[in-house]
């Protein structure tokens, strides 16, 4: 039942408005930033499609059709298989199609457009769940577009995307779009605690450093993140303080690291999110913020730390991050970065 889904009650509402009108489209988009439920909404509706003993227009959740939904075969273990099918839940009329090379594949779009001419199985309409669909290139667009034009009264099209302007325009005019946005950082605690994922000041930090994405949420390694967060600290507080030119080299050093190479943008995370909240503490000591459980190493840094100085820290690692696109030595960058951090003017 939608219920047991986590926020976006606008994108809920619609979805029941659909069933209660039996106006369901044959081409839906799911728009909205990654981990935000859409994978788990587009299920839920699957099961409310072909639900055996349906309670009103949702799906109960108990019969053997929405117990075997969810349940997708694994993507295949075989590269030279990678992108050549579709795969098919325990459910005859439900299927995914995976991401399992750069693109979706004219292959994959061709199974689509094929299986949606035949009739239901066992329950009462195909769904077809398209994830990352902004990756159909042109010819896989293109050979989907035939299926969206006339799809079988019996058969829905998801596509799921975080990116749907890159999605082929003839693509987007043939779909209905239903947005899901970020969901709350107390949405996302509730969650947590109620399913017993985390406790107390773990689900507090793990709900803020979600950003609105509950599957982040569910998959923060908090040890990680305070490993990197300590390790970013020390710098703050360098350049908070007099700055040690040698001691920041040393941490350039170490955040440079190509053993560690997976940790360096989620220690720029870090670093930016330790910025923002001492600037917050700076403006206002009351203020709410991520890392609660470092308070107040965060307010004896901030006082004598101007506006100037906070803006100028962010603008120098969002520059940094724009360098790495174009594969800058990370060494040289970080020594910079770091150096021109020091020198920013009080």
């Amino acid at each position: 039942m939608f219920d047991q889904i986590v926020g976006n009650e606008r994108a809920r509402d619609v979805l029941r408005r659909m069933l209660e009108q039996r106006r369901v489209p044959g081409a839906i988009i799911f728009a909205g930033e990654e981990g935000v439920g859409k994978m788990l909404f587009a299920v839920e509706l699957a099961k409310a499609l072909n639900c055996r003993t349906p309670r009103g227009i949702e799906a109960c959740d108990t019969c053997s059709a929405c117990l075997r939904i969810p349940r997708f075969a694994p993507p295949p273990t075989n590269k030279d298989d990678f992108g050549k099918h579709i795969s098919w839940s325990e459910h005859k009329d439900v299927a995914l199609v995976r991401l399992e090379k750069a693109v979706i594949t004219v292959t994959q779009a061709r199974e689509v457009e094929r299986e949606c001419n035949y009739r239901p199985q066992e329950g009462s309409a195909r769904i077809f769940i398209i994830e990352e669909a902004d990756k159909l290139n042109d010819s896989s667009g293109n050979a989907l577009l035939k299926t969206l034009e006339e799809v079988s009264p019996t058969a829905h099209l998801i596509l799921i995307t975080a990116r749907p302007a890159s999605l082929l325009p003839t693509i987007r005019s043939r779909c209905q779009f239903i947005r899901f946005a970020p969901l709350t950082a107390s949405e996302i605690e509730a969650y947590l605690v109620k399913h017993k994922q985390r406790a107390g000041a773990e689900a507090r930090l793990a709900a803020q450093l979600a950003q609105g994405r509950l599957g982040r949420a569910l998959s923060l390694n908090l040890d990680e993140y305070r490993q990197q967060r300590d390790a970013m600290l020390v710098v703050l507080e360098a350049l908070a303080a007099r700055p040690d030119r040698v001691q920041l080299l040393r941490a350039a050093e170490d955040l440079s690291d190509a053993k560690r190479k997976d940790d360096y943008e989620p220690s720029l995370d870090a670093l930016e999110l330790l910025i923002h909240d001492a600037w917050r503490l700076a403006l206002n000591p009351q203020a709410e913020i991520v890392n609660e459980d470092i308070r107040d190493r965060l307010m004896r840094l901030s006082g004598g730390v101007t506006n100037r100085r906070f803006t100028a820290w962010l603008a120098r690692i969002e520059n940094l991050r724009a360098q790495l696109a174009v594969n800058v030595n990370r060494r040289i960058a970080t020594d910079a970065l770091l150096l021109s951090m020091a020198a920013v003017p009080a």
